[in-house]
């Protein structure tokens, strides 16, 4: 028999409703943990004050919305099946023919309608406040604000000088970095003094990144009122190393879904590795998938009827399954970023395997 819509409604509202309810619940407990971590963090720091905590803590609500969605589906669907058993709706709707199949249709549709919403729409204004935490972190604990800059042009870098010569900054502008021989392609780099006023301009055809100095070949060097210098070679000091210049890049968590494609292409174009972000764009893909997976593991811990017994059992499994998702999710997403599995193996994955679990399991018990 077909489901009839307004049962199907129904289905779906009580699922939504359980999720949202669910997501409410780990929400609160991840800024109660959260903001006691802020205030452990900032107990050196006399200069933050109370409101910069709070606004820390309110900025990353909807990045943990985004992390925590799937565990809120797997409790939500859980308490929702569990009230619809128990009080005898699924009982009913079954003994008129319902398969469990066409009853978690609405729910799974419903789940995966939210993981496109989270994906799409969600995800650019989590990435926006998301960003603006890093910035303000980075001023009030960290103190280590971003000095890159990646363009579709090449790449960016702002070296901050502390030493006692009057140099106050260098702007390194590259083409391309090769990771492999660490050499540096059409380099340019402009040199200011402490009050910011330029120094002198350096051209270069290749440059290579060594330890404490980066070795510029084949140089022009332009002063202000002199006529341009060739030098063979010239030997810049510096702090920047390779992992410090990858460290510096964007996380993938503060980029928005739309723009994370173009960023991959420059971060690839400017010869550097943009695993971490693929992996998390094709995980985003991935979100809906592993939402709906989510509902079909859910259901294989909360059908039983009251009758049988050990729902509380069940229920307990359920969550433990769910956290044992979370663990195996984060060593295929490190082996994904470490490189050793393919990103879109490494990607979808998690939420093929919990799809595939789910729905073995509900024709074994269902149907077999």
């Amino acid at each position: 028999m077909t489901l009839p819509w307004t049962l199907s409604l129904y289905i779906a509202r009580q699922f939504f409703f359980a999720i949202m309810l669910g997501l409410f619940g780990l929400v609160a407990i991840s800024m109660m943990i959260d903001v006691v971590e802020l205030i452990r963090r900032t107990a050196n720091h006399d200069s933050v004050p109370l409101s910069v905590i709070l606004e820390l803590s309110a900025l990353r609500i909807p990045y943990l919305i985004q992390k925590l969605a799937a565990y809120a589906v797997l409790i939500g669907s859980m308490m929702a099946l569990t009230r619809l058993t128990r009080t005898h709706e699924l009982v009913v709707a079954r003994a008129a023919g319902v398969s469990v199949w066409q009853f978690l249709a609405p729910a799974i549709g419903v789940v995966m309608l939210l993981g496109v919403f989270l994906t799409t729409a969600f995800s650019p204004f989590s990435s926006v406040l998301l960003r603006r935490y890093e910035n303000i972190e980075s001023k009030y604990l960290s103190g280590s604000p971003s000095l890159l800059s990646i363009s579709s042009s090449g790449l960016w870098l702002r070296q901050i000088e502390n030493g006692v010569n009057n140099v106050g900054e260098h702007i390194i502008y590259t083409m391309r970095v090769s990771q492999s021989t660490m050499a540096f392609t059409n380099v340019i780099v402009f040199t200011y003094d402490k009050d910011k006023k330029f120094v002198e301009r350096l051209d270069a055809k290749e440059a290579v990144l060594e330890p404490s100095v980066l070795r510029l070949t084949d140089v022009t060097r332009s002063v202000p009122g002199e006529p341009p210098q060739q030098i063979s070679e010239y030997l810049l000091p510096t702090t920047l190393t390779l992992t410090h210049i990858q460290d510096s890049f964007a996380s993938p968590e503060t980029m928005s879904f739309w723009h994370l494609p173009g960023f991959i292409t420059m971060l690839e174009n400017a010869g550097f590795s943009a695993l971490r972000h693929r992996l998390y764009w094709h995980s985003l893909l991935a979100n809906p998938f592993l939402m709906g997976g989510t509902v079909l593991i859910a259901a294989v811990f909360s059908l039983r009827l009251p009758r049988h017994g050990k729902i509380g059992i069940l229920v307990v499994a359920g969550i433990i399954a769910g956290f044992l998702l979370h663990f195996c999710t984060n060593i295929v997403f490190a082996l994904g970023s470490a490189g050793t599995v393919p990103v879109m193996l490494a990607a979808w994955t998690p939420a093929l395997i919990v799809m595939m679990i789910g729905a073995a399991l509900l024709l074994h018990l269902e149907d077999g």
